[in-house]
């Protein structure tokens, strides 16, 4: 399949919001169970860090960083949200963004990359550490997802490029 990984613009969102909804569907994404209007979206997540994998004529998933804090300390570091339209999983659309994300953020002074992820989702544990990610560490019933108790694991991408002096 031909794609290619291009900034997320306004006019991405709809279908970007609908892939979201899948993810948030299968109960093994987020503690997120709704999807924001692009403008909480919009408002939350790094204007320069956001991709989408266009085929031409959809979008076939979308990848995006948030910031941790707006501590200036934590300028460098930010949160990566990924997420693939369930009819193109496993055909390395999340690699795919992923690395361009990485990228993307080394280009705007990203020297450390974070992600959430429920161990039960073990596409995405295993997309993350095939992109360079590293698990930190697990906590144990971190939140609370309709009633259930959720462990998170902790991953983390160092940059080689920003932030090693």
């Amino acid at each position: 399949m031909k794609y290619e990984i291009i900034p997320m613009t306004e006019s991405h969102w709809e279908p970007a919001r609908a892939i979201f909804e899948e993810g948030l569907n299968t109960g093994g994404a987020s503690f997120e169970t709704s999807v924001p209007s692009w403008e909480e979206w919009n408002d939350t997540h790094l204007p320069d860090c956001r991709l989408v994998a266009w085929s031409g004529k959809d979008i076939l998933g979308w990848a995006a960083l948030s910031p941790v804090s707006d501590r200036c300390v934590y300028a460098g570091v930010a949160e990566v949200s990924v997420y693939v339209g369930e009819t193109y999983r496993g055909l390395g659309i999340g690699f795919d963004l992923l690395t361009s994300l990485i990228q993307e953020s080394e280009n705007n002074g990203i020297w450390t990359l974070q992600a959430g992820i429920f161990p039960e989702n073990k596409a995405s544990v295993d997309l993350h550490l095939k992109s360079g990610f590293k698990i930190v560490g697990k906590r144990e019933r971190l939140g609370k997802l309709n009633g259930v108790w959720r462990d998170v694991l902790f991953l983390e991408h160092r940059s080689t490029k920003v932030g090693v002096d």
